[in-house]
């Protein structure tokens, strides 16, 4: 959907971007596990959002993770989703550490809490407006608060809880437009938040969209994030775990397994084929 938004499809199916299709001339978009993943730092990351603001260039943020990279495997819907978006990030360590090992280098991750709240940051300085759509009530006015006040020179444009119906989609996406916000975050879990941006992003007229997960948790003071060096090790799903084990470690633990059998059999296949020493 490069270029504007009357240029984007409202369909799946013409948004999906293969890792054969992808736009020339790219090469900050190396393929892994069939999609294309932006090569860039949280830094750069924010400057490429930003400057579509500015330049009135709307933008669709994408992250994947282990996880996600799994789940992917087996919807086509998810998969078709995150590739057709315009920016995509590795949100996870797992990812970064595979595509070194599979020849294609990512500089570092980009967690999709850290590019929202440097966004958050980067919109106040700019005199932007954000959207807020995502979690429960309670949640999110805990989020709207927390926001105001790390950024009390922020226009916050609206903030709409995140259960609604598919029918109801369209009129929230009719209400983020009315608002007039310029970035617009979604709380919402997977492939939710995803399938929402791909059937009503251009509706909402954000010209930076950020699917943000359970961000809108922690800055409401729900879910503790792990300590900085857990994330450098790249261990913050442990610590997430932790917090709920019976609930996530069955989970984790399978998705980690898929993940690494999944590494693996790609990096085979490109030795196979000569991509990779």
């Amino acid at each position: 959907m490069s270029g504007n938004w009357a240029g984007r499809s409202g369909t799946l199916e013409s948004r999906s971007r293969s890792t054969e299709d992808a736009p020339g001339g790219r090469a900050d978009r190396p393929a892994l596990f069939g999609l294309r993943i932006d090569a860039l730092t949280l830094e750069q990351s924010v400057d490429r959002c930003m400057a579509a603001v500015a330049g009135w260039q709307p933008i669709e943020v994408g992250v994947v993770n282990a996880a996600k990279i799994v789940r992917m495997r087996g919807d086509r819907r998810l998969h078709d989703a995150v590739a057709g978006a315009d920016l995509v990030l590795a949100d996870g360590q797992s990812v970064v550490w595979a595509s070194r090992f599979l020849g294609a280098p990512l500089p570092e991750r980009v967690a999709g809490i850290d590019l929202f709240t440097a966004l958050l940051a980067a919109a106040e300085r700019a005199g932007r407006s954000v959207y807020l759509l995502g979690a429960t009530r309670e949640v999110l006015a805990g989020t709207v608060a927390e926001v105001r006040r790390r950024h009390p020179g922020l226009a916050i444009a609206g903030a709409r809880d995140g259960y609604f119906s598919d029918e109801e989609a369209g009129t929230v996406a009719d209400e983020i437009r009315a608002s007039g916000a310029d970035l617009l975050f979604l709380g919402m879990t997977s492939p939710k938040k995803e399938l929402f941006c791909a059937r009503y992003g251009e509706r909402t007229g954000a010209l930076v969209i950020h699917g943000v997960g359970g961000s809108f948790d922690v800055l409401a003071g729900l879910v503790r994030r792990a300590p900085e060096r857990w994330q450098r090790l790249g261990l913050e799903w442990l610590y997430r775990m932790l917090q709920e084990p019976r609930r996530l470690g069955p989970r984790y633990l399978e998705t980690n397994a898929k993940f690494i059998s999944l590494t693996l059999a790609t990096r085979f296949q490109r030795r196979h084929q000569g991509e990779i020493s």
